[in-house]
């Protein structure tokens, strides 16, 4: 069975050493095959934070990554550097690419930049956004896992978090859908949530499931919510495909990080079109 571990909004520059010791525990125990970092990897996108954050994630030894940006990750106060360079320090920690995509035999992940220079903290997903990845979809083979990667969420569970979906998520969940997405993972809102899409939504052609990560790492938790990350772990290919969502939370008594909800995700390929 493969595993991908998700970690979202640790947010460099406010993180807890103890909760970062057990992080990388977990990752040496589980050995995670992919690692998929959705956004608000810094505090303040200074180049000491990806600094930080890219040392960190070197030493999970997890071999394959996908990360895309965070609003966090575009600098707030230097205007210059925000209107003409914002993605300049996350490139030189993590490379060149904003939208990434990875395809290994049991997995396809598209990365999708929700974020925008002239917005502080709202996202956004434009008609060629969700066009390019349709096209990626329709690349996928049968028998890979279909995942999209935002770092606003597609799906709130309160309406206090409204504001904080991402606009235009309804264009694009509908059409990601009809193109064989199995799986839309967001953050931002550091709250973790599982949603079987096609039961809040009309219309919807084929299963689609939202995954929403807490702060992995950050002081900056909501209250009641400690630090936690999502593990999928998946078949591999050649096998019926069928995964599973694991949460684990931060548990400050025992100072791990500890499985505390797991749920079958039943795939929609029988409907697929």
């Amino acid at each position: 069975m493969s595993s991908l571990l998700q970690i979202s909004d640790p947010h460099f520059g406010t993180v807890q050493p103890a909760v970062m010791q057990a992080l990388a525990q977990l990752a040496r125990e589980q050995r995670p095959d992919v690692l998929v970092l959705s956004g608000d990897i810094t505090q303040r996108a200074r180049a000491s934070q990806f600094a930080q954050a890219r040392a960190f994630c070197d030493s999970l030894t997890i071999p394959q990554w996908l990360v895309i940006p965070g609003n966090h990750d575009i600098p707030l106060f230097n205007l210059y550097q925000r209107l003409f360079t914002p993605y300049a320090r996350l490139r030189q920690a993590f490379g060149p690419a904003l939208e990434p995509v990875l395809s290994i035999p049991w997995l396809h992940v598209i990365g999708v930049k929700t974020t925008r220079r002239w917005r502080h903290k709202n996202g956004e997903v434009s008609g060629a956004q969700v066009k390019r990845v349709v096209a990626e979809l329709q690349r996928s083979d049968p028998g890979q896992l279909r995942i999209v990667v935002v770092h606003q969420p597609v799906h709130v569970m309160h309406a206090e978090d409204q504001h904080d979906r991402l606009r235009g998520w309804e264009t694009a969940v509908r059409a990601w859908s009809k193109a064989g997405a199995d799986i839309v993972m967001g953050g931002h809102i550091h709250l973790p949530s599982l949603c079987d899409l096609s039961a809040r939504l009309d219309g919807l052609e084929r299963r689609l499931w939202s995954v929403q990560a807490g702060t992995a790492l950050s002081s900056r938790v909501r209250a009641g919510i400690p630090n936690s990350v999502n593990l999928l772990r998946c078949q591999g290919p050649g096998e019926p495909p069928s995964c599973r969502l694991e949460r684990w939370d931060f548990q400050a008594a025992s100072g791990c990080f500890e499985c505390v909800e797991s749920s079958e995700l039943p795939l929609g390929r029988a409907v697929m079109g």
